[in-house]
């Protein structure tokens, strides 16, 4: 077992961690921090309800909230009270899993040697979980408490209650399933982000680009979308030749347009008035 900030070289002896993050790391750090803050902006507007005009300060706060958290985190990561991190590189998916590869000599007894392959990429999300709980915990509440206007009482609260159930399903996520999110989820992100705004405009009632105009709402989360589709692009292609991989971002938009383009000729009443008047 080595200690923090080390692993196992190719002789099995532990070496300090003094490389850095590459591209395709800090991208997966990057996908990590959004989780909760996406997250926490779906809560917030699913229970804001139509008549609340507290739902812009909140979603800026819960912007705040996540940012402080990343920054802190990243300053007291080795090198402490710097935004640079050293880290060890990832070889391949069992470095995430060092647990499960403890050795039995004699088929008795365990040698425990797990230890943080992959450092700090495991860890260090927990810790920044830990900052976003910590700070929502103490800005949230008050902020809500007097500018939650137009809700209940038992209602103003509910996206910060969201937040305590999803804050550990998302550490468990993490503690689990780490070494497969950070090779999934460039394809995850692209797949959720289809499949989101098609429900979004499927129960919005978005069937002409006049539809996505009448509302700033609509358009703010259609370009939402749209930063999701370029951060998938750019993490699966990690940008390594810029002549071919820039071009890709051009299709970004293409699944709203095609759904634009298609909804006239699926609309579930014409699909029912046309197989009426055909029998």
């Amino acid at each position: 077992v080595c200690p923090r900030g080390q692993r196992t070289d190719d002789n099995k002896i532990c070496r300090e961690c003094v490389g850095s993050p590459d591209r395709y790391d800090w991208l997966y750090l990057g996908f990590m921090a959004m989780l909760p803050l996406i997250l926490h902006w779906f809560f917030i507007e699913w229970y804001s309800g139509k008549k609340s005009s507290s739902a812009f300060l909140q979603h800026v706060t819960a912007l705040f909230e996540c940012s402080i958290a990343a920054i802190v985190t990243l300053l007291v990561s080795d090198p402490v009270g710097s935004l640079h991190i050293r880290s060890c590189k990832v070889k391949k998916l069992s470095d995430w899993y060092t647990m499960l590869y403890n050795p039995s000599p004699d088929y008795i007894t365990t040698v425990h040697c797990t230890h943080e392959a992959v450092y700090p990429l495991y860890t260090i999300v927990f810790i920044y979980y830990a900052f976003c709980l910590v700070l929502m915990m103490l800005l949230r509440p008050l902020l809500v408490k007097k500018i939650a206007c137009g809700l209940g009482k038992s209602d103003r609260f509910k996206s910060i209650y969201a937040a305590l159930y999803f804050f550990p399903i998302l550490t468990v996520l993490q503690a689990v399933g780490g070494g497969l999110l950070y090779y999934a989820f460039p394809y995850i992100i692209l797949v959720l982000s289809l499949v989101t705004l098609a429900v979004y405009m499927s129960a919005s009632e978005v069937e002409s680009f006049k539809d996505l105009l009448v509302r700033k709402k609509r358009l703010v989360v259609l370009f939402s979308h749209w930063l999701l589709h370029a951060y998938g692009i750019i993490s699966i292609s990690k940008l390594d030749k810029l002549e071919q991989d820039l071009p890709l971002l051009a299709l970004v938009p293409a699944p709203a347009l095609f759904y634009l383009l298609t909804a006239k000729y699926t609309e579930p009443s014409r699909i029912l008035s046309e197989g009426g008047n055909g029998h």
